[in-house]
């Protein structure tokens, strides 16, 4: 069945195509599948890496620091030649675009997120091609999505997409690293993302590109829970979109777990929270897990993090495994006065209280 909705993150070793400078022939026939498919009534997202790249290519190759400064200045050179390029391909296919710059900042405040879902659905009700890249010129690390493997599963989410498709420069993820193992063979399928796949996913990517395979198995990660399966495959491969969209198997696929999450769900899910968690002991954990109850402070045994109320935190079980993810009531330092207490005892330990539930269930997604 051909997907209605794809976002296709490109990332730099496919824009390159192996060079040091964007590759020309590569994107104007990566323009003409996407022109195709809008022909069909596929809606196209498009996440692209490559500003920092066509900053050096614009500026001569000159030597590189790798610093935070360095990559803003090149990225403020290289965005506007990067959707200048993407404008003129996409004028000889009849196509508008339009660029959206993104930080996590747009994905963590409710109301940056509904601003940026409303744009992204203008946009393709309108037939025009949004190309979005994170605002490296001011994210600093607090408010940094990472990677573009990261942000395509979050635009994902945010457009409810019924397919991410991540062109790289590999065809697919392996049994091994078929680099230093011959043998290894394309996993076609993978249902579900466990430690077995994460075993497998690697170390960076190129010099050109801040991902690997580890990013990328992360994005699958993100993207498949609320529902928007995945697909890996490489940039070399001919008419890799089209034949994708049309649901050719080629490269690695991602299964989507379940039915597409609501709204609300899609956006806690969103939230950038990987140093943020909350660990509860066995009681409150088959509590949460088993019957759907809110989380009170009495079965909390940890905090880690730094985090606001209203901010989304990891909910993890006595055996270290992720359980849930919810919106917080209190801030970090607060819960860890309050764990292990009764919600009772919430008002006079604070001083105040927004309610007995630590996490309320309609704020908690089971994992």
């Amino acid at each position: 069945m051909s997907a209605r909705r794809v976002v296709l993150k490109l990332g730099t070793s496919v824009l390159t195509a192996g060079t040091d400078r964007l590759h020309r022939p590569r994107l104007v026939d990566l323009t003409r599948q996407i022109a195709a498919l809008h022909a069909e009534g596929t809606q196209v997202v498009l996440v692209s890496s490559g500003a920092v790249l066509a900053g050096w290519e614009a500026l001569g190759f000159p030597p590189r620091t790798r610093t935070l400064a360095e990559k803003q200045l090149l990225a403020a050179v290289g965005q506007g030649r990067l959707m200048h390029t993407y404008a003129t391909l996409a004028d000889l296919y009849g196509l508008n675009v339009a660029q959206v710059l993104l930080t996590a900042d747009d994905f963590r405040a409710r109301a940056r997120y509904l601003n940026a879902r409303t744009t992204l659905h203008g946009c393709l009700e309108r037939g025009i091609l949004p190309v979005i890249n994170e605002n490296d010129t001011v994210a600093v690390e607090q408010i940094k999505v990472g990677d573009n493997d990261t942000l395509s599963a979050f635009v994902a989410n945010l457009v409810e997409a019924d397919l991410l498709l991540i062109l790289t420069d590999a065809p697919g993820l392996y049994t091994a690293d078929p680099r230093s193992h011959p043998e290894a063979t394309l996993i076609p399928e993978v249902p579900r993302v466990d430690a077995g796949i994460w075993a497998l996913a690697g170390g960076a990517g190129t010099h050109r590109g801040t991902g690997g395979m580890h990013t990328k198995i992360q994005a699958a990660e993100i993207a498949t829970r609320a529902g928007t399966p995945v697909v890996i495959a490489s940039g070399d491969e001919r008419d890799a979109l089209l034949r994708v969209a049309h649901g050719e198997p080629i490269g690695t696929r991602f299964h989507a777990h379940g039915a597409p999450l609501e709204a609300r769900k899609r956006w806690i899910l969103a939230e950038v929270a990987s140093a943020s968690r909350i660990t509860l002991d066995a009681g409150a954990a088959t509590a949460v897990r088993e019957r759907g109850s809110s989380l009170l402070p009495v079965g909390v045994v940890d905090v880690q993090g730094d985090f606001e109320r209203g901010q989304t935190v990891r909910v993890y079980g006595p055996d270290g495994h992720e359980i849930a993810r919810g919106l917080t009531r209190y801030r970090a330092d607060d819960l860890r006065r309050v764990q292990g207490r009764h919600s009772g005892d919430i008002a006079a330990v604070l001083g105040y209280e927004y309610g007995p539930e630590l996490i309320h269930r309609d704020d908690l997604i089971l994992l």
